[in-house]
């Protein structure tokens, strides 16, 4: 299965485990909790999920790779201690808490989340000394003579043998213990996550047309060559970090994280290539509707390999506002709650002093968050803001010399109205700009003599619709020709699927 489904089944499989009685206690026993084991395939994403499985349960997590434990770090150290049994004396072998266990019961202490998720990574490539003890883990949960705490799930992953010269067979009765996923590398799957996440759009339209250089791992003369998930990922936050720093990005760097020579020099020329049509094209423009004559006669004379370029460059840019909109909403979102409480504790109370406590508690909520892997990385930037944003408020209490309530209040409300009119602002422009770059493409792609949209639309419709955030930016602020144009899409599916259906029942005739 693809990554996407592996993640819905861990998902399924937490809730369940997660579920409780009516007396509060788990329906399914620790023990009879069969841990998930992910089976794939290098950098195709096996930890990744993990972080996102927590962050969207609201559980924490705890990871460790088995191939840096021993024996000793894993169950822990012996050491002597004296027992009485019907009167007489007797010196007996015990264990220190395991250092994987004792990791659970610190992040409970210091985040207070109770649910969770341990995650052991390359279970499959553990040491000869600590292999027969794996047994005993995986179906009671017990290193050593410590268990788990209730509440905490097991996640395993590992990579088939052929990826990795460690790995050791499990036999039937450990695989029996096991709730096995196996995972392989999905283009059209990890898309859908680069594409929400905003990996550089050279890489996504440098894939779209070369599929077969997304996941490649093969053997050669001069050793190991690949090319994973993982490498492309963050080969596209590096050179997003270059750009912004006005470093080169070139063949060097990116062999660094493409390890097959020949993908690596491939993309180095589509990168150059996709550089000169950002410039020619005035992506700024088109979205402010001031792209001239010129631009839209090549957009119109191009061919189709620079077209889907273009495409990637106008949805990176749309999506970049549309995003940044949807994070003011979850940034006010955060923020109304706490002012709600705010302005029912000021009547009585110092306005600043107030505000410090609520501060300091969602600086306490984030910091938990952060170390538990309970909240994703959007959640941590907009509780970031909002806490910059009670801190201004705070400041300016202070500048004003402000001690009433009331008035206290007052300052906070007419900064949360700016807030709120920034949100507005930023919207209005998000929408300015999205209903520009539909102009744009409707000129330059709308096949005049049908009078529908060319492919190009939607192609560009498409992405809108399975993009988070533009979609989200779509259904609360809207865009009509978004709507036109989505229906003609759904008209074309549909008649797809007539088509395909009219042929299978004249085959069946």
């Amino acid at each position: 299965m693809n990554i996407r489904q592996a993640k819905e089944q861990i998902k399924n499989a937490m809730t369940a485990y997660f579920t409780k009685d009516e007396l509060g206690n788990y329906i399914i026993p620790i023990e009879k909790q069969r841990p998930v084991l992910l089976i794939g395939p290098p950098g195709v994403g096996k930890t990744a999920i993990m972080e996102q499985v927590a962050a969207e349960l609201g559980v924490g997590l705890v990871s460790y790779s088995m191939t840096h434990h021993t024996r000793q770090s894993a169950l822990g150290l012996p050491f002597i201690t004296q027992q009485e049994f019907e009167g007489y004396e007797y010196q007996m072998s015990e264990y220190t808490m395991s250092e994987i266990i004792g990791s659970i019961y610190a992040l409970m202490r210091e985040t207070d989340v109770r649910e969770g998720i341990l995650f052991l990574d390359e279970i499959n490539c553990v040491s000869e000394t600590l292999a027969p003890c794996m047994l005993q883990f995986l179906q009671y949960k017990v290193f050593g003579q410590h268990q788990i705490p209730a509440g905490w799930i097991v996640v395993t992953a590992g990579n088939p043998p052929e990826y990795n010269k460690s790995v050791r067979d499990f036999d039937i009765v450990t695989w029996d213990r096991l709730k096995r996923i196996d995972v392989e590398a999905d283009y059209e799957t990890w898309r859908e996550y680069a594409t929400a996440k905003g990996v550089h759009p050279s890489v996504l339209t440098y894939l779209s047309a070369r599929k077969k250089d997304f996941y490649k791992v093969e053997s050669t003369a001069d050793g190991k060559h690949f090319v994973t998930a993982r490498g492309w990922d963050d080969l596209s936050e590096m050179i997003r970090l270059y750009e912004a720093n006005d470093l080169t990005v070139d063949e060097l760097l990116i062999s660094q994280y493409i390890q097959t020579p020949k993908i690596a020099k491939d993309f180095a020329i589509y990168y150059d290539l996709f550089r000169k049509y950002r410039s020619d094209y005035q992506i700024d423009a088109i979205l402010e509707g001031t792209a001239g004559e010129d631009v839209l006669f090549r957009a119109q004379h191009a061919p189709m390999d620079e077209r889907m370029s273009f495409l990637g460059l106008l949805f990176d840019a749309v999506t970049a506002k549309l995003r940044e909109v949807c994070g003011k909403e979850d940034v006010l979102d955060l923020l109304t709650p706490v002012l709600q409480d705010a302005k029912a504790k000021m009547p009585g109370g110092a306005p600043a002093q107030i505000l410090e406590e609520l501060i300091d508690a969602q600086k306490n909520a984030l910091e938990k968050g952060r170390k538990a892997s309970s909240l994703s990385l959007d959640k941590q930037k907009a509780m970031q803001r909002m806490v910059i944003a009670l801190e201004e408020m705070r400041a300016e209490i202070f500048r004003q010399g402000v001690s009433d309530g009331e008035a206290g209040f007052a300052i906070v409300r007419e900064a949360f109205d700016g807030m709120l009119d920034d949100l507005k602002e930023a919207a209005a422009g998000g929408s300015d700009a999205l209903s520009n770059a539909f102009d744009f493409c409707e000129r330059a792609f709308e096949r005049e003599e049908e009078e529908i949209s060319g492919d190009e639309i939607l192609i560009f419709v498409t992405e809108l619709t399975v993009n988070y955030y533009t979609a989200r930016f779509i259904g609360h602020y809207g865009c009509d020709k978004y709507y036109m144009h989505n229906k003609e899409l759904q008209f074309e599916q549909r008649q797809v699927e007539i088509a395909n259906r009219v042929s299978d029942l004249e085959w069946i005739l």
